[in-house]
């Protein structure tokens, strides 16, 4: 700007505003998601996405996002060794009880399917939901 102005060629802003000086009552937005969203998302893709918000800076230090970041993992691990299990299980038992074993298979995946739902729900809801035993491993981690 030329010394002396009273505007702003290029925006028309009077001289006399600065930008140290606040507009109305607009506050300075935080970056990142909020607690909730990130919450939700730390169940999205399991221990993948549990160990990136522990890993992100501002959310490792949040003690919500942490605890359902850490009973995101430890839920998605206690599942892939049920998961294994029931599949050894189905390649060892004789032929007539192999349909039997898939139906439980099927149903433990819909259930499994079900609580990931609801846990994102509740975490979005900015509910602490503890799953009985993972929910006090996670606890005592944060």
């Amino acid at each position: 700007m030329v010394a002396g102005a009273a505007f702003c060629p290029s925006c028309g802003q009077p001289a006399s505003l600065t930008r140290s000086r606040p507009v109305g009552n607009i506050e300075a937005a935080k970056p990142g998601l909020q607690s909730n969203v990130a919450s939700a998302l730390c169940y999205l893709a399991g221990v993948v996405t549990g160990i990136l918000f522990l890993a992100m800076e501002p959310y490792r230090r949040d003690r919500v996002v942490r605890f359902h970041a850490f009973q995101s993992i430890f839920l998605n691990v206690t599942w892939f060794a049920v998961y294994f299990a029931l599949s050894l299980f189905l390649a060892i038992l004789p032929a007539p009880l192999s349909p039997l074993i898939w139906l439980l298979h099927w149903l433990l995946d819909l259930g499994v399917f079900l609580l990931w739902l609801l846990l994102m729900y509740k975490a979005y809801q900015r509910e602490q939901f503890k799953l009985p035993l993972i929910g006090d491993l996670s606890v005592k981690q944060i």
